[in-house]
C-alpha cells in the first residue's frame, strides 16, 4: 500500500495516546526497523524540501555544460550545503546515458540536477536525494528509486514505465504526460494532495492504481 505523508500537527494526546488510540494510522502498527527506515527517509525529506516550486517545463535553462566528463559528476552527486538546489554550478546531466548503472548512482544527492533527455533505463538509484531536479523527457524505465527521496522533481514526458518507487518519500513533484505504465508503488510515501495529482496520470496500470488508492 501507499502511506500517505500528512504535515506534521499538534497532537494534544501525544505520543502514548498515538501509539493506543484506534487513529494511531500505519506507522503505529509498523515494525520498529520500518518505522526508523520511514523516519530516516522524512528527515531527508525535510531537509530537501523548501518553499521553491517544481521548475517549469517553460522556465529558461542554462545552456548545455562543457565541463569534460560533466556525466561522471553525478558519481559524486552534490554536496550536504546543496542539497535544497543552492549551487554556484548546476549538476547537468542532460543527454548522459547511465542505463544499467548499478553502483554510482545508489545513495547520491542530485540536487537541483538538469537530467533532461538523460537516461537511466535500469539504473540503481535507490536512496537518492533528487530535490528540485529537471528531468524532463528523461527515460527512467525500470529505475529502482526503493527508499529514495523524490521532492519537487518535474518527470514531465519522462518514461518511467517499470520504475520501482518501494518506500520512496514522493513530495511536490510532477508527472504530466509521463508514461508510468506498471511502475510499482509499493509503500509509497506521499501526500494527500500529491497522491490526487498523481492519480491524474491515466498510464499508472491499473494494478498500480489500485496499490496507490486512486479513486
Amino acid at each position: 500500500g501507499v502511506l500517505l505523508l500528512l504535515l506534521p500537527r499538534p497532537f494534544a494526546g501525544g505520543a502514548a495516546a498515538a501509539q493506543g488510540g484506534a487513529g494511531g494510522g500505519v506507522l503505529c502498527r509498523e515494525r520498529e526497523g520500518e518505522r526508523g527506515r520511514r523516519r530516516r527517509l522524512l528527515a531527508a525529506w525535510a531537509v530537501a524540501s523548501s518553499s521553491s516550486p517544481v521548475i517549469a517545463a517553460a522556465q529558461r535553462l542554462p545552456p548545455l555544460s562543457t565541463e569534460p566528463n560533466r556525466c561522471e559528476r553525478a558519481f559524486v552527486g552534490n554536496t550536504i550545503g546543496q542539497a535544497n538546489g543552492v549551487y554556484d554550478k548546476p549538476l547537468d546531466l542532460r543527454f548522459c546515458d547511465y542505463t544499467n548503472e548499478k553502483s554510482n548512482l545508489k545513495g547520491k544527492s542530485l540536487a537541483a540536477a538538469l537530467m533532461s533527455d538523460a537516461k537511466f533505463d535500469g539504473a540503481d538509484m535507490s536512496e537518492v536525494v533528487m530535490s528540485k531536479a529537471y528531468a524532463v523527457g528523461a527515460s527512467f524505465k525500470g529505475t529502482d528509486f526503493t527508499n529514495a527521496v523524490i521532492d519537487r522533481v518535474n518527470f514531465e514526458k519522462a518514461d518511467l514505465q517499470g520504475a520501482i518507487f518501494k518506500n520512496t518519500v514522493l513530495s511536490g513533484s510532477t508527472f504530466d504526460d509521463a508514461k508510468m505504465e506498471d511502475v510499482v508503488f509499493e509503500d509509497t510515501i506521499i501526500g494527500y494532495i500529491d497522491l490526487q495529482k498523481l492519480c491524474t496520470n491515466t498510464s499508472i496500470s491499473a494494478d498500480s492504481r489500485l496499490e496507490l488508492g486512486c479513486r
